[in-house]
């Protein structure tokens, strides 16, 4: 059973949306919460232009620092906001803070429940090196013993090779294995070209209309494969 990372396991604590607008605040910029969320959809606009141009952005500490610097520029260009006074580097920060970020709370009953079917559990994440910090940060590193980091391994989802590379490591074949994550373009079509069996984990129903195994509660992986 293998797992993204960002948006599937751990989040911005206590969402993306809400920590950018409170780092605002701080700074002396007071922001609608409806207005933020709105300007977070460069988050994924950005995603896909990198998987687009084949942009490994999570490589190299400077590639990631310029990426997340253009993402903030651009949100806070949609919030009517300076990006050129520090802010950016300001949220860079708070954004590579282990302390800012949690586990969702479904995670820990879903790996339990996982644990007790004997299932081999690993991740594949388009993650800065930082992430096996973070994971031992919260507590469940050892619960993943497959872990494929795009930034400690050079390759990023949606190339096929990641997802082989975290196959290989867990010795089973891409028709035993399912793979779950939050975004169709890295998680669901990828895997599901290689003979995975996907599933979109969609907490924030920005996908109601998927044609899919598609859960919003991690907590219902094991009845959703049960069922596909």
């Amino acid at each position: 059973m293998l797992f993204d990372a960002g948006e599937t396991l751990v989040h911005p604590a206590p969402s993306f949306s809400e920590l950018f607008a409170a780092v605002l605040l701080r700074e002396g910029h007071v922001r609608d919460p409806s207005d933020v969320v709105a300007a977070a959809e460069a988050v994924y606009e950005r995603f896909s232009e990198a998987a687009r141009a084949l942009e490994l952005w999570t490589t190299s500490a400077d590639r990631s620092r310029l990426f997340w610097l253009d993402v903030y520029q651009r949100m806070l260009t949609a919030l009517e906001l300076p990006s050129r006074d520090g802010l950016r580097d300001v949220l860079y920060r708070e954004f590579t803070d282990l302390r800012n970020y949690a586990l969702f709370d479904d995670v820990p009953p879903a790996l339990d429940a996982l644990d007790r079917t004997g299932a081999t559990l690993g991740i594949v994440s388009n993650y800065e090196v930082w992430l096996d910090d973070l994971l031992r940060h919260l507590g469940v590193r050892e619960r993943f013993p497959v872990r494929v980091i795009s930034g400690v391994e050079g390759i990023e989802k949606p190339d096929p090779a990641i997802y082989r590379l975290a196959l290989d490591r867990a010795g089973v074949r891409a028709a035993d294995a399912a793979f779950v994550g939050d975004n169709p373009e890295f998680d669901v079509e990828p895997a599901a070209a290689l003979g995975m069996t996907p599933v979109l984990i969609d907490r924030r129903e920005r996908h109601p209309a998927f044609d899919g195994v598609r859960i919003t509660d991690l907590r219902d992986l094991a009845r959703a494969l049960e069922a596909a």
